[in-house]
C-alpha cells in the first residue's frame, strides 16, 4: 500500500457484540488519520443480513457497506460478543472460505474466532480468544492452536482476545503499514504509554487475581486449573506443592473459607458452565471434558452451584 492509497477495512458486527472491542480496532484508525492529515484509513460496517445490529449496551449501528460487496476491502474483521456460539450460518461460513481465498486480510475480535473456527478458515492456525472462551474454542475445535497471546497474526488471519487487546493489535498492523512512528503517536494520543506485544497475557496474575501471596496457594490452584479434565487428588496436589494436606485445608479455608476439593470441584463446574454456554458440545462430553464419571454426577453438582440444570442452561 502507498502512502496515498486508503486502506479499506470492514467491520462485521454480530448481535450484542462487545463495544469495548469495536472502539478499541476502530478509533486507532481515525486516530491515524487525524494524526497523519491524510485519509490513511476507511472503514465500512456490515451486517449478516444488512440491517442494524445492536451492541451490547443496545447502542444500534447501521450498515453501510453490504455483504456482497465485500470485494472492495483490503481487510475484513469479525465483531462479535455474547452468544455467538449459537451461530450456525453455512451462508456466513461460505462468505468468510471466499474472504479467505481472496487472500485478503481476515480477522476478528473477542469471539469472532469462533466464527472463523466453524468456517474452517483457522485450521492449523494460531489464534487467539478472549480468556473466558479460550478452553472451549480448544475443546470444540481440537485442530485450532488457541494460545493466551493477546493478538495473534498467522498467514493472513488475524486474531484478537478482545477488550483493549484490539487497541495494540491495531497499533501493530498500523505499525507495520506506516510506521513505528506513527504506531506511537497513537498510543499516546490513546493515552496508552506501553504498547503491548502480542505475547503479553490476558490475564492478571493469580496474586493480584485473588489477592493472596502464599506460593504453595497459587500453585495449588494452578495444578486444579491445568487437571480440569484429568483430576487429581487433594493430597497428590498438597505433596507436588510441598506442603501436607492439612496445611493446604488450612489455606484454602482461610482465603476462600472452602476446601480444596470444593474449590477444585467449582473450578471443574465452572468450566462445564462455559462450555455449555459457548459450544455445541453435549452434555455427555461436557461431563467428560470437566472429569466426570457420568452425566448424572454432573449435573447433580451443576444444580447444586448454579440452581440450574445443564439442559435448562444450554436453552436458557
Amino acid at each position: 500500500m502507498t502512502s496515498h492509497t486508503s486502506f479499506h477495512i470492514g467491520f462485521v458486527l454480530f448481535p450484542s457484540f462487545a463495544m469495548l472491542s469495536f472502539s478499541s480496532v476502530i478509533e486507532p484508525l481515525r486516530i491515524a488519520n487525524r494524526m497523519s492529515e491524510k485519509t490513511l484509513y476507511e472503514w465500512h460496517l456490515m451486517s449478516l443480513d444488512d440491517q442494524a445490529i445492536f451492541a451490547s449496551n443496545g447502542l444500534p449501528f447501521s450498515p453501510t457497506l453490504r455483504m456482497d460487496e465485500w470485494q472492495r476491502l483490503d481487510a475484513i474483521i469479525l465483531v462479535a460478543g455474547m452468544g455467538t456460539n449459537l451461530i450456525a450460518d453455512e451462508r456466513l461460513f461460505q462468505w468468510l472460505r471466499a474472504v479467505s481465498r481472496s487472500g485478503r486480510l481476515l480477522g476478528s475480535t473477542s469471539t469472532g474466532s469462533t466464527l472463523l473456527a466453524k468456517s474452517g478458515v483457522l485450521h492449523h492456525k494460531r489464534c487467539t480468544i478472549h480468556w473466558e472462551n479460550q478452553a472451549s474454542l480448544q475443546e470444540e475445535h481440537p485442530d485450532l492452536i488457541v494460545s493466551n497471546e493477546l493478538f495473534e497474526i498467522d498467514n493472513g488471519i488475524m486474531t484478537c482476545s478482545g477488550g483493549t487487546a484490539g487497541l495494540d493489535m491495531m497499533l501493530s498492523l498500523i505499525e507495520r503499514q506506516q510506521g513505528i512512528h506513527l504506531s506511537h503517536q497513537i498510543a499516546e494520543q490513546c493515552i496508552h504509554p506501553t504498547i503491548r506485544d502480542s505475547h503479553e497475557k490476558q490475564r492478571m496474575s493469580h496474586e493480584a487475581r485473588l489477592g493472596i501471596h502464599n506460593q504453595a496457594l497459587v500453585s495449588a490452584i494452578k495444578i486444579m486449573e491445568s487437571h480440569l479434565e484429568d483430576t487429581i487428588n487433594c493430597e497428590h496436589i498438597a505433596s507436588l506443592v510441598g506442603t501436607s494436606h492439612r496445611q493446604l485445608q488450612r489455606l484454602f479455608n482461610h482465603h476462600f473459607d472452602v476446601s480444596p476439593a470444593i474449590y477444585y470441584l467449582n473450578l471443574r463446574l465452572d468450566h462445564g458452565d462455559k462450555l455449555l454456554r459457548y459450544t455445541s458440545m453435549s452434555i455427555i462430553d461436557i461431563a467428560t471434558a470437566t472429569g466426570f464419571s457420568s452425566t448424572s454426577h454432573f449435573s447433580k453438582c451443576y444444580r447444586k452451584r448454579f440452581a440450574i440444570s445443564p439442559k435448562q442452561r444450554r436453552h436458557h
